[in-house]
């Protein structure tokens, strides 16, 4: 049974309900948790207990309590909504903060409005969904809508995409932000950032390396960029995938020579650095970190046009560094000029590191969202910031 003690009476509490607990939302909550401590605020994290999320919020600070919900709505989803709703009850939170279409749709149904509540998508279930699936998914999310005092939307073309499906609910778009202490240019040159990569991935010292980073699934589109490297001109490049998921023989299978599959990775620094071009070839997003994490070190990047991915890139890089989605010819020709070309992807490099040093700053991020809570509950700055200087 949670309980609040009376050191925690001053502080303003939020429950973070998480479903998934991978990836970049686990990367983002972990984030958002972290900074929230170090702000004064008490969050708890409800997260299934397997997976990176539930230990990196826990040493982020946050109290992380199991929610043993499944990826997909299912035949469990009635005893998910019930064990949520005896979270929220036992926790007390002033704010509900529910990440993902699962958990928004289960914190939703178990909060019903008695709570504020933050919904925020991280892309839209009801674009990785077809046919009924998918209306029924857009059905939900309008229905849904009435019991989000906020939907959180990480770019302004996931907030237009979400109003373009008949989504009626108050907006804040708040772009995501990385930690840009711990994703800067490597103090070596590449040669050392390459020679401190994993012996067993055989990437030789001057071949040209491509990166790609992010859980091996239809979204992450990783099908599409190796049928584009099969056509592409890349001489001796080589192609790293960087993830696992559940894509991840099928695309085995598929990988032309030269490619190298280096698995799940807790530290992505070593190959963004190592890399001359990270791709990430997504079918939807709401806004990647990947890409944004690349761009911090110096790494130029091309990505496909989907949300979030022009809202991340500097104007002059749109000609250069985005693609069509699912169009392997449009990607293969991109992957051919960029790395034929050095001079082009230094100078690509340099303007994506100042871009996101100066807009992607999730200290930015988190203050943002602070903000958003105390108007949600009408707390005030000095509420805050009195617990923070005891």
């Amino acid at each position: 049974m949670l309980q609040k003690s009376c050191t925690d009476e001053n502080r303003l509490t939020v429950l973070h309900l998480v479903q998934p607990v991978e990836g970049g939302v686990a990367r983002v909550v972990t984030d958002l948790v972290a900074a929230q401590v170090r702000a004064g605020l008490r969050p708890v994290v409800a997260c299934p207990p397997d997976g990176p999320l539930a230990a990196g919020a826990a040493t982020a600070g946050a109290r992380v309590y199991p929610w043993p919900a499944e990826r997909s709505p299912g035949p469990r989803l009635a005893r998910e909504v019930l064990t949520a709703r005896r979270l929220v009850r036992a926790c007390a939170p002033d704010v509900v903060h529910a990440h993902s279409a699962k958990a928004g749709l289960a914190g939703r149904l178990a909060v019903r409005g008695r709570v504020p509540t933050v919904f925020q998508p991280h892309a839209w279930s009801f674009e990785a969904l077809e046919g009924r699936a998918a209306e029924l998914a857009t059905a939900w999310e309008r229905y849904g809508a009435r019991w989000s005092d906020r939907i959180l939307c990480v770019s302004e073309s996931e907030r237009r995409r979400g109003q373009h499906a008949g989504i009626r609910a108050p907006w804040s778009v708040i772009r995501n932000g990385i930690d840009l202490a711990r994703f800067r240019p490597a103090h070596d040159d590449v040669a050392a950032a390459r020679a401190a990569l994993p012996p067993r991935a055989g990437i030789p010292a001057d071949a040209p390396l491509v990166v790609c980073v992010g859980r091996l699934s239809r979204q992450k589109g990783q099908d599409v960029l190796l049928r584009a490297w099969r056509t592409a001109a890349v001489g001796d490049a080589r192609l790293v995938l960087v993830g696992d998921g559940p894509c991840a023989q099928e695309l085995r299978r598929a990988a032309p020579p030269g490619v190298v599959f280096a698995g799940s990775c807790a530290d992505v620094r070593p190959w963004v650095r190592a890399a001359d071009l990270l791709v990430l070839p997504s079918r939807w997003e709401g806004m990647a970190l990947a890409p944004l994490e690349a761009m911090a070190c110096g790494t130029p990047v091309l990505l496909t046009d989907v949300d979030g991915a022009r809202e991340s890139l500097p104007p002059e890089h749109l000609p250069h560094c985005l693609v069509p989605p699912e169009d392997p010819a449009a990607l293969a020709a991109a992957l051919t000029a960029l790395l034929g070309d050095a001079a082009l992807r230094a100078e690509l490099g340099r303007a994506a590191q100042a871009r996101t040093r100066s807009v992607f700053d999730v200290a930015r991020t988190a203050g943002a969202v602070l903000t958003l809570y105390q108007e949600l509950v009408g707390m005030s700055r000095p509420t805050t910031r009195k617990r923070t200087e005891r």
